[in-house]
């Protein structure tokens, strides 16, 4: 996922050109649990039923990629919570990604510093990199868009959404339409925390839930309502160096950013295994394992990581309430399925 800033930055005065764009009345029901605050959208990019629909297509469609191998939904499939099960990702030709495919759960309220290093800005912005990236779709938003002008389907999807033909802006602004959508707030700590009484949590559940805010301190990083304050950190993965990918530092070139990482959102954790940018940690217990470890030592590892000790009760207690932010709705979502024949 190396970022090409260059041919990004090249790509900001297509993509936020002005366009006349005309009101739609077919408003996206987009559902907000009510312990979730409002998302703000662009003002160049409301969201509308003709948009997601678009989007949606987009995202599973292979002729996003030079060979026509992959789409987004090779590496962010709904039954793993828009993951891929992977180590590290494999894009085109079989080649392999740098990092492991982060969960677009409620990416809509990550919408700033997207991905591990935190480097693009917005969900429309996103969309350029793996379609730029040579380890993954190694093509161009301008040949994508020659591609779609071919398919009247598309070409009416693009005007009903935006009044245009396909074209880069269309493309971005349509993909990331989508991912807005996949929104996650009904696990059952969800229910659990509105008080639904049906589907309380256990008693080792909710031990669990009490170390992790108590003795743990775990909700310092994996705060909110979405498990996660977006910050970057050094967790000690590995002393010194990190092999292959230095994170933080890739953007912003300086030795302080050395291998920090943006903390992930714990939801829907018991799926999204292998954990850690690198997928080097095959499971909750070896997650656990290794922060009670205190971290190997590392000039950039965050204060917060310190040794612990934990019982195995209480180990298994931690796993079962990580396991209750699991949002079985969410995995099963058939409105993020792609349509029949697409």
């Amino acid at each position: 996922m190396t970022i090409k800033r260059g041919l990004i930055l090249g790509f900001v005065a297509i993509l936020g050109f002005g366009f006349c764009l005309k009101t739609y009345q077919e408003t996206y029901s987009l559902v907000i649990p009510d312990h979730f605050p409002e998302i703000t959208f662009p003002k160049d990019n409301a969201l509308t039923e003709s948009r997601v629909a678009l989007g949606k297509k987009l995202f599973y469609d292979p002729i996003l990629s030079r060979d026509r191998s992959i789409s987004c939904a090779s590496c962010h499939q709904p039954a793993y919570a828009f993951t891929d099960g992977l180590k590290t990702s494999t894009g085109s030709k079989e080649q392999k990604t740098l990092r492991n495919a982060p969960t677009l759960t409620n990416v809509a309220y990550q919408d700033s510093g997207l991905l591990f290093d935190g480097g693009v800005p917005t969900l429309e912005m996103q969309v350029i990199v793996p379609v730029q990236e040579h380890v993954e779709f190694d093509f161009d938003l301008r040949l994508i868009a020659e591609r779609l002008k071919k398919d009247a389907d598309y070409v009416q999807l693009a005007m009903d959404a935006y009044s245009q033909t396909p074209n880069p802006f269309v493309i971005t602004r349509a993909i990331a339409a989508f991912e807005r959508t996949l929104i996650s707030g009904n696990s059952r700590f969800d229910q659990y925390f509105l008080g639904n009484t049906l589907n309380t949590l256990s008693y080792k559940e909710l031990l669990g839930y009490s170390l992790f805010h108590n003795k743990l301190n775990c909700a310092t990083c994996h705060s909110g309502f979405n498990f996660t304050n977006l910050s970057l950190q050094n967790n000690g993965l590995y002393a010194n160096k990190y092999p292959a990918d230095s994170g933080r530092m890739r953007i912003t070139h300086k030795e302080v950013d050395r291998d920090k990482f943006k903390v992930p959102t714990l939801r829907n954790i018991e799926v999204t295994a292998p954990y850690m940018h690198d997928g080097s940690m095959a499971s909750l217990e070896e997650l656990i394992d290794h922060y009670a470890s205190g971290g190997k030592n590392h000039p950039n590892k965050s204060e917060l990581i310190k040794p612990f000790e934990l019982s195995e009760n209480e180990k298994q207690a931690l796993i079962g309430f990580l396991k209750s932010l699991t949002d079985e709705e969410f995995l099963n979502n058939k409105k993020f399925l792609p349509e029949i024949g697409n």
